[in-house]
């Protein structure tokens, strides 16, 4: 056989390949986006599923996976996920609450005890309620919420101890009326910013304070632009799995269930890492210069409740919603 000088370079350079440039493009390629840093654990599990996806469907379906806001703000994304330019998101249904009203009654300020309270809940016949009026809304949203944790604030200036210290406070909240109005009620000064740009409104001074989960105060380095931390607990938030209808529905029955399995089982994955991930991280958080204290709930509730919060959002939501989570949260209203 002879070997000439192209044929030895082409040889060479298919061989430099790398052996994915030879496989058989998938069926169905899809993208996943969301608003986390890489290096949460919702970024992690969802790497994992995407390989599960593909490996289980013999690589018929691609998800690729889209962090840290890269494919646009959350009201982006959002959109996004509406037109068919991305396939899957996952999304705080306090946001979601703009486009579904109903999804943001899991965020009700000081409705939940535990993380107990929280799964019999959104696992329960309150979650099965707001997929409901999600799939009125056109959307595809699967079974299991995605866990993003309680809210703690941070603030620049004091800690929070008692409702008094958030008057007058210019505090970051997500785009959400839900959020305005409860920090409204507690007489600070909300202002809605998208995640992407918090760090350097914080570093700028434009607002003095915000209020995240300790995972993503973490995992988004908050804590270099912050002094103190309260653990407040006062909103439970987590992320609905979202998908476009139409691509939905264009996968086959068994590739649905297939997709449908391993993002449920992420999504119960995650919720057990960002657990175990906040019981870990008030130490972390410590050694790089946060002050934390934990105040008494009491009195915040009280507060909202003078404010008429709960009767407002009461009205909002109806009655039958609200039964649905006074079932778990106790009388509020």
């Amino acid at each position: 056989m002879t070997i000439n000088r192209r044929s030895f370079l082409l040889t060479a350079g298919a061989l430099a390949l790398p052996l994915s440039a030879f496989a058989d493009p998938a069926e169905f390629s899809y993208k996943y986006a969301n608003n986390l840093p890489a290096t949460h654990p919702m970024n992690v599990r969802a790497n994992e599923m995407a390989d599960a996806i593909r490996a289980d469907s013999k690589g018929r379906v691609d998800i690729q996976v889209f962090p840290n806001n890269q494919l646009g703000s959350d009201t982006d994304m959002l959109s996004q996920v509406r037109s068919g330019g991305v396939e899957f998101f996952t999304l705080s249904g306090l946001i979601l609450s703009t486009l579904v009203p109903a999804a943001s009654i899991s965020g009700i300020g000081f409705a939940f005890a535990d993380y107990d309270a929280v799964w019999k809940a959104m696992d329960g016949e309150l979650g099965g309620y707001i997929r409901s009026e999600i799939t009125k809304a056109n959307l595809v949203v699967m079974d299991r919420i995605w866990d993003n944790g309680f809210r703690q604030i941070t603030t620049s200036s004091h800690p929070i101890v008692v409702p008094a210290d958030l008057k007058g406070m210019k505090l970051r909240v997500p785009v959400s009326p839900l959020w305005t109005s409860m920090f409204k009620a507690l007489d600070a000064s909300p202002t809605s910013i998208n995640f992407s740009e918090v760090y350097s409104a914080l570093q700028t001074k434009v607002v003095e304070g915000q209020e995240n989960p300790l995972a993503v105060i973490s995992t988004a380095k908050l804590y270099e632009v912050q002094k103190y931390c309260s653990l407040t607990n006062h909103m439970w938030d987590g992320f609905w799995f979202l998908g476009n209808k139409a691509a939905w529905e264009r996968l086959p029955p068994d590739l649905r269930t297939i997709v449908a399995r391993h993002i449920n089982d992420a999504g119960l994955k995650e919720r057990a890492d960002v657990a175990a991930l906040n019981a870990s991280l008030k130490t972390d958080l410590l050694s790089k210069g946060l002050a934390f204290n934990q105040p008494q709930t009491a009195p915040f509730r009280d507060h909202l409740r003078a404010a008429n919060f709960y009767a407002d959002w009461k009205s909002k939501y109806g009655e039958k919603a609200w039964g649905l989570l006074e079932a778990v949260s106790g009388k509020l209203a």
